[in-house]
């Protein structure tokens, strides 16, 4: 698509979403079901910053109003791919002669993303793997698109985000776009946690070939997975193996390593047939400072200990809530909510009076963000936790939280 067609289409489908915003903030009804319908349709075509935009909303399982949610989350794992003649030019830029390289490569992609998509191939030596590969011209449209995206984003004004806030949420989503473009960092990042996570007996992370890599190509060993998406019902023993594999990972991925995978859609896991959590995608990696995550469990510390000035002050010391007049109340509710996902004994991420108290906690956390003002350097981390949150959620995981978090409170706390 046209530069300028391209830039219509963006300012079309923010005009349409900030008019649904507008009559839902006036009292009115919005049909979120045929919004949601229309910006899979034009951002699964667009691609880049817009559509990652939605990916990463519609992780927010309980800010957006169900009807958008289900429509934006079709965006991880039923967007409509490019082309395979578009595709096959970059692959021929990179390789020069497929046929020299590769016995077969399928035309359909089994995965399309925002930035890229996946096509399973077979190497002249029998070898099944899988080529990512960038959409063509990605580098030259994501600036132009990101002042696009700057623009939609102000429609969270609507939703009460303070300014401030929404220019941070647009320099972390920039960043992470331009870091997404880098696949020599993402084949690093798959060879490292393949070395550092071995002993993970049920954790499978695919196998980068370097020989085959380039700027626009990462090639992976090819690792067959039922997606996340769709073990919801699956045999329970399955979700629960799964669900503690994920868990284990995270710990260690915070706690031991001062990393986390920071684009937690469920289309980045699957199950393979051996029951093993499989990770595809290690495009996004985040470094959590200890300093940062020893204040953020200070305030689940407070949280945990329903002292609602314990919190406040344990947000003021993350440099949130700058202005007067602390929202005790609020507060109280946070912890009243959160409270029984850690209680002694296995918690039910299945349990659905959690998140309907989560949902009806929202709302008020929005409205009340002008006066929390969370800080900015937490927003990717705190998204990015609500991300893996869901994915147990999914699951219907059963783990005992209470037992996982005492230890590194105390460690991280002392």
């Amino acid at each position: 698509m046209r530069e300028r067609g391209r830039t219509r289409r963006l300012l079309g489908l923010g005009a349409r979403t900030g008019g649904a915003l507008i009559r839902t903030r006036l009292g009115g009804q919005a049909d979120w079901r045929a919004l949601g319908e229309a910006l899979f349709e034009g951002l699964s075509e667009l691609k880049g910053p817009a559509m990652k935009l939605a990916q990463i909303m519609s992780q927010w399982d309980d800010l957006l109003p169900p009807d958008l949610a289900e429509e934006l989350s079709r965006l991880q794992r039923q967007a409509e791919p490019m082309p395979w003649e578009s595709i096959r030019r970059p692959l021929e830029a990179h390789f020069k002669d497929l046929d020299a390289t590769f016995r077969e490569i399928e035309p359909r992609p089994f995965a399309s993303a925002s930035m890229g998509q996946v096509h399973r191939a077979v190497t002249r030596q029998g070898e099944t793997v899988v080529l990512k590969v960038q959409y063509p011209g990605l580098e030259q449209v994501l600036e132009r698109d990101l002042v696009q995206v700057r623009r939609l984003m102000r429609l969270g004004r609507w939703l009460n985000v303070p300014q401030a806030r929404l220019d941070a949420l647009f320099e972390e989503l920039a960043v992470s776009l331009r870091g997404e473009l880098d696949y020599h960092a993402e084949a690093e990042a798959l060879a490292r946690y393949r070395a550092r996570y071995a002993h993970l007996e049920h954790l499978v992370i695919p196998e980068p070939l370097p020989d085959l890599c380039g700027p626009h190509v990462l090639a992976m060993r090819y690792v067959a997975g039922t997606p996340l998406r769709e073990l919801e019902d699956a045999e329970d023993a399955l979700r629960q193996r799964i669900a503690t594999t994920l868990a284990d990972w995270l710990t260690e991925e915070l706690f031991t390593h001062g990393e986390l995978h920071a684009d937690p859609h469920a289309g980045n896991f699957a199950a393979d047939d051996q029951g093993r959590l499989v990770i595809y995608d290690l495009g996004a990696v985040i470094l959590v400072p200890e300093a940062r995550l020893s204040a953020m469990m200070r305030l689940l510390e407070a949280t945990l200990a329903m002292d609602p000035m314990a919190m406040d002050e344990a947000l003021l010391a993350l440099g949130g809530r700058q202005g007067q007049g602390a929202p005790l109340s609020l507060y109280r509710e946070a912890a009243e909510a959160i409270a029984p996902l850690f209680t002694p004994g296995p918690s039910d991420f299945g349990d659905v009076r959690v998140h309907r108290r989560l949902r009806e906690l929202s709302p008020k956390v929005w409205a009340a963000m002008d006066r929390l003002q969370p800080p900015v350097d937490t927003l990717l981390l705190s998204r990015t936790l609500n991300g893996h949150y869901w994915n147990l959620v999914r699951l219907g995981a059963r783990l005992d939280m209470h037992a996982r978090t005492r230890p590194l409170l105390a460690r991280t706390t002392a």
